[in-house]
């Protein structure tokens, strides 16, 4: 029977082999700790509630619609509601004067750039009359605005009395049409004041061509400055010309079919609360007669007023008369 020797002492070679490797693994797992810390210091946790996707970022000032496009507006004050619907080929900033003297009297005031105008994007779709009435339908569902005054100029009279036409009054207290497209605009057999097709097909030429000179051109007439002894603001040209040319070229090339050619006898017929229809009788752009002088007849409970000499313009160039009537009409 043989006798097993018990195992020898490594060799001091190997001693050191085997220090050196218990480091290098020591080393390696402290590494590794560390580097697994700093990790899990340094990621950034997971955010109850994560910012949106680049496709659902919603700027504060704009309002989705259901096709994606962006309408921007703005809203100040508090009290009772009133919501401006802009002129063709205008913003909502051609609303400031109006919005600085009721939201100082008490009043919450809107306004929106109807889409492909302004500060709202510009899509090659829906530039209908349909469409912007139920934009601006989104807009008040979104502010959640009710028992308000909707007031609008031009094309803008034309979206109000859509909206009332497709979604009724129950937002809404009453109605105001300042030189107002209303009933249409374009001439016909069964609209014989209205205007020929070839003054639109003008417009639409001067639009395609040359936009940037045509703007200026039209605001002459559009506020009264061709005529004579008017005194003319080159700041407000100039204004206008901005707002128009901040526009999309075809959204606003599109509209002009919209304002001239819809016909918005039946929606004027659907306006049963307190309205108003202002009109100048020197419009050059929307003439009184085939305008504001028939919407009055067809609304159930309109009044008329009529601004002697005034333009398409009013607005702007008679804002202290036209503030101080729709101050009136609101407390009344």
């Amino acid at each position: 029977m043989t006798s097993k020797s018990p195992p020898s002492a490594p060799s001091n070679s190997r001693r050191k082999a085997i220090i050196a490797g218990a480091g290098v693994a020591a080393a390696a797992a402290s590494v590794s700790f560390t580097v697994e810390a700093a990790t899990k210091a340094t990621k950034p946790q997971a955010h109850p509630n994560p910012p949106p996707t680049h496709k659902e970022t919603q700027l504060t000032d704009h309002i989705a619609m259901k096709d994606g496009t962006q309408i921007y507006y703005k809203d100040w004050g508090e009290g009772p509601v009133v919501v401006f619907s802009h002129g063709w080929p205008l913003d909502a900033d051609a609303w400031d004067s109006q919005m600085l003297f009721l939201s100082e009297r008490g009043y919450r005031v809107v306004a929106h750039d109807r889409r492909g105008h302004g500060r709202s994007s510009q899509p090659g779709r829906g530039n209908d009359m349909d469409t912007y009435a139920d934009d601006l339908a989104t807009v008040m569902d979104t502010l959640d605005l009710n028992k308000a005054t909707l007031v609008g100029h031009s094309t803008g009279g034309g979206e109000v009395a859509r909206y009332i036409g497709r979604h009724g009054t129950q937002r809404v207290a009453k109605a105001v049409l300042i030189s107002a497209v209303p009933p249409i605009m374009l001439k016909s057999e069964n609209n014989a004041g209205g205007l020929p097709l070839s003054v639109f097909d003008g417009i639409r030429a001067s639009v395609a061509s040359n936009r940037a000179q045509f703007y200026r051109d039209f605001a002459l007439p559009f506020y009264g400055y061709n005529r004579a002894g008017a005194k003319v603001s080159q700041g407000v040209i100039d204004q206008f010309w901005l707002m128009g040319m901040t526009g999309s070229m075809k959204s606003q090339y599109e509209c002009i079919k919209a304002f001239s050619e819809t016909d918005f006898t039946e929606d004027l017929r659907k306006i049963r609360v307190p309205a108003l229809v202002m009109h100048g009788d020197d419009d050059q752009i929307v003439p009184i007669t085939d305008a504001g002088m028939l919407s009055a007849r067809i609304i159930p409970s309109a009044t008329l007023k009529i601004y002697s000499g005034a333009p398409h313009g009013m607005c702007t160039t008679m804002e202290d008369k036209v503030n101080a009537d729709l101050l009136e009409f609101l407390k009344s």
